[in-house]
């Protein structure tokens, strides 16, 4: 099957062949038809797997096509809405609307928190086709009446399942009270878990369910491995495998964002040159950071989980687990940046006593053994013994980024970043995403 086999117009064909693809990856190939029916859509897809073009090309068909499209006092009420967990995710798929629809006469806006409202406000202001937004700084536009929902024919909810863990099941609910109730809804998610379902069930009707494949079939073309090593080796045994293997692009995690700092600056003082992407930088360091990545400027990128969510990188070839994470599933999401899209890949995890554990559940979550491996001079001490790591508090994910009283703040009072909203608050600074 070629993207001439799927009914799309001239100008979206255009685009997709400037970027040079002719042939759809599964879920394009099983989810555009379903979107341009009109019928609302189950998506079981991780990123990498070619979703985001997968929405993106039938939203721009059929908002170009629709006979209201010429009616012009449409153009300020927006008729899609895009929502996702993090900004660099709003981001990536903001790019891909501009992107697929550059040869058409839709307008588009990316909305999300860690920034100023000026641009955002021009942009509603001015009259938008498409909104691509972060749940809880779209909230702050309709508390400021810079938003009108009224006019959306198309919902998407993409990585579904990572915003009901950051907290935004609320907001989400909030924002879909304020839509139609005569819409299409097309969701994704990695997996449907009760709340998922129980959202689907007042919002979905009468779906089409696509799954391109199992969660972890789509990790079986990545290469894992498991070095055993002290935990105050890891710094060097991280620079020696960089060096020896001749890495290049390497995405690694930690847990928290002082030890992505900590780390980027061991990398750097030993030569490679390294970047920290987690929450408490401002988003353009952020984007700086993450487009040298992609420009090979910078050979290591450490970041946090939630940092990472949106990372979009054809072909990269190493992820390394400086720490394992403490929930088995976020180690799929980890690894899942690399291998996309059918290519190869390669994880590495480098585990301490202490992470022994967490090691057995990510086994049994993919019911198999990882190759574990040993570097000469590296080998474990064995009378080093575990510590406990430091759970996170009752009621926040592992891999939460939600305020907390020592979070860090700007010279104004408000904090840095948040990935989750706070308990409601006047203005918009009060929140983030």
């Amino acid at each position: 099957m070629h993207f001439t086999d799927l009914g799309l117009r001239a100008e979206i064909l255009r685009s997709i062949a400037d970027q040079g693809y002719d042939t759809p990856t599964p879920i394009q190939a099983q989810a555009i038809p379903v979107v341009l029916e009109g019928r609302d859509l189950m998506a079981a897809a991780q990123t990498g797997t070619g979703k985001t073009a997968g929405f993106t090309l039938p939203i721009l068909q059929l908002l170009s096509t629709n006979e209201t499209s010429k009616v012009s006092m449409k153009r300020f009420k927006p008729r899609c809405l895009i929502l996702v967990p993090t900004r660099e995710l709003a981001v990536q798929v903001h790019e891909s609307v501009r992107t697929y629809g550059r040869h058409l006469p839709l307008k588009s806006a990316v909305i999300y928190g860690g920034v100023g409202m000026g641009n955002q406000l021009a942009a509603l202001k001015s009259g938008v086709d498409i909104i691509v937004a972060t749940p809880g700084r779209l909230l702050d536009h309709i508390e400021q009446r810079s938003a009108d929902l009224s006019g959306i024919e198309i919902l998407v909810l993409d990585e579904a399942d990572r915003m009901l863990d950051m907290g935004f099941i609320r907001d989400i609910r909030k924002l879909i009270a304020l839509l139609p109730k005569k819409k299409q809804c097309l969701l994704f998610s990695a997996t449907f878990s009760d709340d998922i379902r129980g959202l689907i069930a007042g919002l979905l009707h009468n779906p089409v369910s696509v799954e391109v494949a199992r969660r972890n079939a789509t990790i079986e073309v990545i290469s894992q491995s498991v070095y055993h090593v002290d935990r105050d080796r890891k710094k060097e045994l991280l620079i020696q495998l960089i060096n020896d293997n001749g890495w290049h692009q390497v995405l690694v995690f930690t847990r928290t964002k002082h030890g992505a700092d900590a780390l980027s600056e061991r990398l750097t003082k030993a030569g490679i040159k390294s970047a920290a992407l987690h929450g408490n930088k401002s988003q353009g360091q952020r984007q700086r950071a993450l487009d040298d990545f992609k420009r090979l400027k910078v050979h290591v990128l450490v970041a946090t989980d939630i940092a990472a969510r949106g990372i979009d990188i054809d072909e990269l070839p190493h992820v390394v687990n400086y720490e394992l994470p403490n929930v088995p599933e976020d180690y799929v999401h980890r690894i899942g940046r690399t291998g996309r899209a059918g290519s190869s890949g390669e994880a590495v995890s480098l585990v301490c006593v202490d992470e022994h554990s967490l090691l057995r559940d990510i086994e049994r979550l993919l019911k198999r053994d990882i190759e574990k491996r040993i570097v000469p001079g590296f080998e474990p001490d064995p009378r080093i013994k575990a510590e406990p790591i430091q759970k996170p508090r009752s009621g926040q994910q592992p891999h939460s980024n939600k305020p907390r009283s020592h979070q860090p703040r700007t010279p104004s009072g408000q904090p840095k970043f948040q990935a989750a909203r706070r308990p409601r608050s006047p203005g918009p600074s009060h929140r983030g995403a």
